[in-house]
């Protein structure tokens, strides 16, 4: 599918099906830690504690990443799919109805989150599979838009919910929303065998691909170059809250950047050809960090809006390393490989936000996040090399 367009990915049925459960996955979860924050708040009082519990999700991601990513290619992929939807309903009816002390909540969430970046490996390495070629690389681009998209309907459905129906009711909505994603992967997915053996030894095997994947110099590069930047754009955006005053400006703030993040993900997927969109990764990376350095000079909502969401649609960089980066690994360690990336990714955004935290306070939330931008614009001057495409044997001088 070389040269695809938008409408041939979504005419192949396998991706239509991953579309949809993804978006139900999304949506769900936005509501689901919402409401958990909003739950937790309630019973404790706490803001630090509702702040933990919002963070929940996204914090077992690295011991899963590190542990247990081997799964994600030693099991078929549709029954790992199925398994992490069917788990996050389980999990959310428990924290609506199970009475269970706050505690034990954030525990609950924390282990069964450990399996997340397994399920997410699974759908992440199906892809290609299904849509070989550009057309991977498009679908990637339409799954990036519906992300941003269902993160901005979730929180405001995830609103709704919770003012009719409390936080038990919306943590329902959440797991109702996981039983249908259940069904449709279930029912609308062919089976697929595992790509690796029958293995002993899921951690090792993980530790030991792990290893090799991080030792492969063209590997290591690309997922730095998918990790360095988004680090220091999610120390920008942790920052937007305060700079704002704690006022709800923030909220438009922050939807705005998920608009622009869509914008770019539309535009470069849509309009760029596929040797363009590679070679627009290194500019694209450094717009990701130029907008914030205008915080510096306190922009008002409207700037700082406009400002967010300028350096979100840099995020369209990832499309330029996409197909590369699955040339780069091998095609039996696939899906512990998108893991990794995902894993690592998540991490470093939490890490991100949590040091230009810590910068926070000791200097101004604008100052913190126009240095954020400037960390964003070195970091990814210093990864141009991986940015840069490598020409393809052909283009070579003789």
């Amino acid at each position: 599918m070389k040269g695809a367009t938008f409408g041939e990915v979504f005419a192949v049925r396998e991706f239509r099906v991953l579309f949809g459960s993804f978006v139900l996955l999304v949506g769900g979860d936005s509501i689901k830690m919402l409401a958990l924050s909003v739950l937790v708040y309630t019973r404790t009082g706490s803001p630090g504690l509702a702040a933990a519990a919002y963070m929940a999700g996204w914090l077992p991601f690295i011991v899963g990443g590190l542990f247990l990513l081997s799964l994600a290619d030693r099991l078929a992929p549709r029954a790992l799919m199925v398994a992490g939807e069917l788990v996050r309903a389980v999990t959310c009816l428990l924290l609506a109805y199970a009475g269970l002390p706050v505690w034990a909540m954030l525990a609950l969430v924390l282990v069964t989150g450990v399996f997340s970046p397994v399920f997410f490996a699974a759908r992440a390495a199906m892809l290609p599979e299904v849509l070989p070629g550009d057309a991977f690389v498009l679908g990637r681009s339409m799954l990036n838009v519906a992300s941003a998209s269902a993160q901005v309907v979730g929180l405001a459905a995830g609103g709704a919910f919770l003012a009719f129906a409390g936080p038990g009711g919306a943590l329902a909505v959440t797991a109702g929303l996981s039983v249908v994603a259940a069904l449709v992967l279930r029912f609308g997915l062919p089976y697929r065998a595992a790509r690796g053996g029958a293995r002993r030894g899921a951690v090792r095997q993980t530790l030991r691909v792990n290893r090799r994947l991080l030792a492969d110099g063209r590997v290591r590069g690309l997922l730095l170059a998918g990790w360095l930047p988004c680090v220091c754009l999610a120390g920008a955006e942790a920052m937007v809250v305060p700079y704002m005053g704690g006022q709800g400006q923030a909220g438009v703030v922050l939807a705005v950047a998920a608009c622009g993040m869509a914008a770019g993900e539309f535009a470069v997927g849509r309009f760029a050809a596929p040797g363009l969109r590679e070679r627009l990764s290194l500019p694209l990376a450094v717009l990701l960090g130029v907008p914030w350095l205008a915080f510096a000079l306190s922009p008002g909502v409207a700037w700082a809006a406009v400002l967010a969401a300028i350096g979100a649609a840099g995020l369209s960089y990832q499309l330029g390393l996409q197909r590369r980066f699955v040339d780069a690994v091998p095609e039996e360690v696939r899906g512990q490989a998108f893991g990794l990336q995902s894993a690592g990714l998540m991490t470093g955004q939490a890490a991100g936000a949590a040091l230009v935290g810590v910068l926070g306070e000791a200097v101004a939330p604008g100052q913190a996040i126009a240095l954020s931008g400037a960390a964003g614009v070195l970091v990814a001057l210093a990864l141009a090399r991986v940015l840069r495409p490598t020409p393809e044997p052909a283009q070579l001088p003789a």
